[in-house]
């Protein structure tokens, strides 16, 4: 359901340089499978996505959605950052409802739209709070919320729980993974973790050092819920470490 076929993009630095960040990206995507892209620092990934979001074009290259090519943000592709990206001002009720009212959703329905979305991330009792009196990792899940409430065929999740501890990471993991397994969205999700990739995703994109090409895609063929701890698990981890330590190696700082 999601195309990218040739992917190729430059940047242009101040001193006149060129920056080649991504080359020959080819991948195709499935209705409702998780996807990780994972790969070193600078290697192109988010730039990859961001594209897909329609909020950077490629140099040269398509990219299809349902057969219908990206070229603009819309509605049908939900993102969600690092950074939690909240109105401060804006009660958490009202930050995941700001697209509805943009659309000019009624406010009766918008609020039985976002009531589904706050139960859905365990945060029906919040929905009067505001950004400031909530933890990261409540942050984080107001922002897929949001992402949410427009019904989009993709998700996409730049290391959204990056900024988070280590046991709440895990449990957002737990949570992100039922929302998928109900909601049934496909998911794009960078991570510079081996473990999360091999704990979430059907696949994982490894990505080559600078400019980034997709180097290779493992299939993690094992049954939810995912023991961290297993023999197959490790193994898929080593894996990955494996082909990731080799490119981060070549990296240039």
């Amino acid at each position: 359901m999601l195309s990218i076929k040739g992917i190729n993009k430059t940047y242009h630095t101040e001193d006149g340089d060129e920056i080649l960040a991504l080359t020959d990206i080819d991948l195709t995507m499935e209705d409702k499978e998780f996807v990780c892209f994972i790969g070193p620092s600078g290697c192109g990934k988010t730039t990859l996505l961001r594209i897909i979001a329609g909020l950077e074009t490629p140099d040269s290259g398509t990219i299809f959605l349902n057969n219908e090519p990206i070229k603009k943000p819309g509605p049908d592709r939900g993102m969600v950052f690092q950074e939690y990206s909240l109105f401060p001002w804006r009660t958490v009720q009202k930050n995941i409802t700001f697209s509805l009212e943009l659309k000019k959703v009624p406010k009766a329905q918008r609020e039985d739209i976002s009531r589904r979305y706050l139960q859905l991330v365990g945060l029906s009792k919040f929905a009067n709070s505001y950004p400031h009196e909530l933890s990261g990792g409540m942050k984080q899940r107001v922002a897929i919320a949001r992402a949410l409430v427009n019904d989009p065929k993709v998700l996409l999740m730049d290391e959204p729980f990056g900024a988070v501890d280590a046991q709440t990471r895990n449990r957002l993991q737990q949570e992100l993974l039922k929302i998928w397994e109900q909601e049934r969205k496909t998911v794009l999700f960078i991570t510079h973790s081996v473990d999360e990739a091999v704990y979430l995703a059907d696949r994982v994109v490894v990505f080559s050092s600078r400019p980034g090409r997709i180097k290779e895609t493992i299939k993690i063929d094992l049954p939810r819920p995912r023991d961290r701890t297993s023999v197959d698990a490790n193994m898929y981890r080593e894996r990955l470490l494996s082909s990731l330590g080799a490119e981060i190696e070549n990296t240039i700082d």
